[in-house]
């Protein structure tokens, strides 16, 4: 699939801590073949770095609105950043 490529931070807000948020997260973002990151915050909230394709990321952030079974998204905020390229795989990070 060409295109171009994107990354952007994404915090998560709401009801998405002990839910499973973060292993479905590695799974939905595996299976778009993103690389990045996803952490629980001490907030409450999730963040999370995802790159790759454009459009992959886009669905991914649209996934990341809804959550999997359990969680509540009240609110998802992105950053835009500046790609690098460097990461690899996606992995939860403590």
């Amino acid at each position: 699939m060409a295109g171009h490529h994107r990354e952007v931070r994404a915090r998560v807000y709401g009801n998405v801590q002990g839910v499973g948020f973060r292993l479905w997260a590695r799974g939905e973002a595996t299976s778009l073949g993103l690389a990045g990151w996803v952490r629980n915050e001490t907030d409450g909230s999730v963040a999370a770095q995802i790159a790759g394709i454009d459009e992959a990321v886009s669905t991914m952030i649209e996934r990341l609105r809804k959550g999997p079974p359990g969680a509540s998204v009240s609110r998802v905020d992105v950053e835009e950043l500046a790609v690098r390229d460097t990461l690899v795989g996606f992995r939860i990070v403590a």
